[in-house]
């Protein structure tokens, strides 16, 4: 068994002689020292586990011990022990990074228990965790024989992707492998509620929020008390990533609510966001706007007119009157830039902007050596995105509307998923370039690999030809050609693609955040 080595400093040493007797019987090791010019000494020649520091000594006071210690081993975990209660001397201690605050007197079973806090967490938390999701993992199991409907989806795809950042901060790495069979199976069933259940959706008032009324029911209605709210939309955000950057945004906002809605198909900006920020399904954007909706092969931008899409909806839904503005930022310098511009922009009902850096880094995935090493699955794949996150425009914007005590609301158009499975596919050169779905006609394809819907108009999919048939690849599927087949897989296995159908790409994240 390791030997724990504790160092506890007090100019009343003799007096704890007790609690040191019983920490020995434990198994910790204690050494003592009645004085801090020691204490730092001994700091320096040895190596411990933890410090038990009093508060209040003569010479050296507990506090100056503290940044002593700390500036020789930062990560060295300290117990400030004291008599004290007065708030300024708890802040004091916090602030300089204490890893407990015991007021005495203190029995023997606080002691331990702060040990165990500090030196013994890890242990614990991975034996707790991995027997609550040893549980769990049967439940799950059962209930993904079970799941009927959108909500069910929804209940079921929080609890994995709980589990999924639950289970990654432990170092026995087995339960995660198990979670991630265990998603592949949940992918696997959601693909065929998907194909059953889709096309039944529009028009019918059981459906799930989706892309193109996410706006009309959830946005609007929020916009009649007049506090300034700032949509961020980030392309390509999952909900996974969402979880990992909300921890970032708690000391400058109350999450009020968080919800998940639908994607519509393909779950590609092309179609998604272009549904989103008009308030109409792909098809009627075309019947609309005939000189505003750009066909798959054209080389023009598929998103150039989401500002006029943003503002004709307002007016539709009778909220022409309310101030507001649309910005896309695909440029840091464009982003530190509007940072700059939040207290102008807090004058607006409204304001909409959408970041494309998800999106540029998932697509870069598969051109950069480095951006693949440094994201090559999933975990460290919201990693980057935090990372990034915390340290963008996009987080600094959040911070300032948080000082102006706006409103601001996270969402994304689609996310993505980690393709790790090709599927041949066969079709004319007019067929689009998407990993995850492609249109056409004369398609020849793995029919079990797929939702393949002989009618886009059914489910509001504008087509250039008639005739033509969409094709979506299920789960973690991407389409590859015969030709050059090894080097085409080669390429774009485990890269993060969209399009297609899978829980990733479809259940995606709304999140509303009141300034605190």
């Amino acid at each position: 068994m390791e030997i724990i080595r504790v160092l506890w400093i007090d100019d009343e040493i003799e007096l704890l002689k007790p609690h040191i007797l019983f920490l020995q019987q434990k198994g910790y090791e204690v050494e003592t020292m009645n004085n801090g010019f020691d204490a730092v000494d001994r700091v320096r020649e040895v190596s411990f586990d933890l410090v038990f520091l009093d508060e209040n000594m003569p010479g050296m006071g507990g506090l100056e011990v503290l940044q002593k210690i700390k500036a020789i081993k930062r990560h060295l975990p300290v117990v400030m022990v004291t008599k004290s209660e007065e708030e300024s001397i708890m802040e004091d201690a916090i602030g300089s990074q204490i890893s407990d605050y015991l007021i005495k007197p203190v029995n023997p079973n606080q002691l331990l228990l702060s040990l165990k806090k500090n030196l013994d967490k890890r242990r614990l938390v991975n034996e707790k965790t991995t027997l609550n999701y040893q549980q769990e993992f049967r439940k799950i199991g059962m209930e993904l024989n079970d799941v009927r409907s959108w909500d069910e989806w929804t209940d079921l795809y929080k609890k994995l992707v709980y589990w999924e950042l639950s289970l990654e901060k432990l170092e026995d790495k087995s339960m995660e492998e198990i979670l991630i069979m265990q998603k592949r199976e949940a992918n696997s069933l959601f693909f065929r509620f998907i194909e059953d259940t889709y096309p039944s959706w529009f028009g019918n008032n059981d459906a799930p929020i989706m892309s193109h009324n996410l706006f009309a029911k959830k946005v609007f209605p929020l916009l009649s008390d007049g506090k300034p709210t700032f949509l961020l939309l980030m392309d390509n955000l999952r909900y996974d990533q969402w979880k990992v950057i909300e921890s970032d945004l708690q000391s400058l906002f109350r999450t009020t609510e968080e919800s998940l809605f639908c994607s519509i198909l393909p779950t590609a900006t092309q179609y998604a966001r272009n549904a989103m920020f008009a308030g109409l399904m792909p098809d009627e954007i075309k019947r609309r706007y005939k000189d505003k909706w750009i066909e798959e092969g054209d080389e023009d931008g598929k998103n150039l007119h989401e500002a006029f899409f943003l503002t004709d909806q307002l007016n539709r839904a009778g909220l022409g009157h309310l101030k507001h503005s649309y910005h896309k930022v695909t440029q840091l310098q464009y982003g530190k830039k509007l940072v700059d511009q939040v207290k102008e922009l807090s004058a607006n009902t409204l304001n909409v902007i959408v970041y494309n850096f998800v999106d540029m880094l998932s697509h870069s995935k598969t051109e950069m050596e480095v951006i693949k090493e440094l994201a090559d699955n999933d975990r460290s794949y919201r990693s980057l995105t935090k990372s990034w996150f915390k340290n963008s425009p996009l987080m600094d914007i959040a911070r300032k509307a948080a000082e102006l005590q706006a409103r601001v609301i996270i969402t994304t158009d689609h996310g993505t998923i980690n393709v790790t499975q090709p599927s041949k596919l066969v079709g004319e050169r007019s067929l689009n370039t998407n990993l995850r779905y492609k249109s056409g006609k004369n398609i020849s394809y793995e029919k079990k690999d797929v939702m393949a819907v002989k009618k886009p108009e059914s489910i509001h999919m504008p087509t250039e030809y008639s005739g033509s048939t969409v094709v979506f690849a299920r789960e973690d599927k991407f389409f590859a050609y015969p030709n050059n087949f090894n080097h085409y897989v080669k390429y774009y296995k485990n890269s993060y693609q969209h399009g297609g159908i899978s829980l990733e790409e479809m259940v995606i994240p709304f999140a509303i955040l009141e300034a605190r």
